[in-house]
């Protein structure tokens, strides 16, 4: 078995966000694989896996990365696969900011599809998504999947009927 989609962050730190990603290609059992790479430390092997991802059955790459978060970008550069950017809260992180920003402003010609911050888990549904347009099985899980949020949503507003309070009206 190939992995279809390549989870790889830029230190073993970042794993407690992009683990979310793993555990949903886990439950709806798309192959991945999923790796720790520098872009500043190991910046050879970096353009090295994202040139050669393709040879391995990767379809799309997961880029966590958190801080100046080049990782996304740099595996962008060197590939043609559709890479999508988490940045990642990390320790020494401006809030955020400063991974959202180096994750998401992309030169022309280098793009990065970016989610929210620590949204390893939409990147796993938004990589599922690109996927599901040329696999059927796949596209049924997904299919399935988004039918057990809507599910979930409308079960949540039966139960807050059920809350009673003085002046409700609703």
């Amino acid at each position: 078995m190939k992995p279809l989609v390549s989870i790889i962050m830029g230190s073993t730190s970042d794993m407690k966000v992009m683990s979310e990603a793993a555990k949903f290609f886990d439950e709806l059992e798309i192959p991945f694989e999923l790796n720790a790479l520098s872009a500043h430390r190991t910046p050879e092997q970096v353009i090295d896996y994202a040139e050669n991802a393709h040879t391995r059955g990767v379809k799309v790459i997961i880029a966590g990365a958190g801080g100046a978060a080049h990782l996304p970008g740099v595996i962008a550069s060197s590939t043609i696969l559709p890479v999508i950017g988490v940045p990642v809260k990390s320790s020494l992180s401006i809030d955020g900011w400063d991974s959202i920003l180096s994750i998401l402003q992309m030169p022309s010609g280098i793009p990065v599809a970016t989610v929210a911050l620590d949204g390893a888990k939409n990147a796993a549904i938004l990589a599922t998504q690109i996927l599901a347009h040329t696999d059927e099985g796949i596209k049924t899980k997904l299919e399935n999947f988004k039918k057990g949020l809507k599910q979930k949503v409308v079960k949540a507003n039966e139960d807050l009927k059920k809350e009673k309070f003085n002046f409700r009206i609703s």
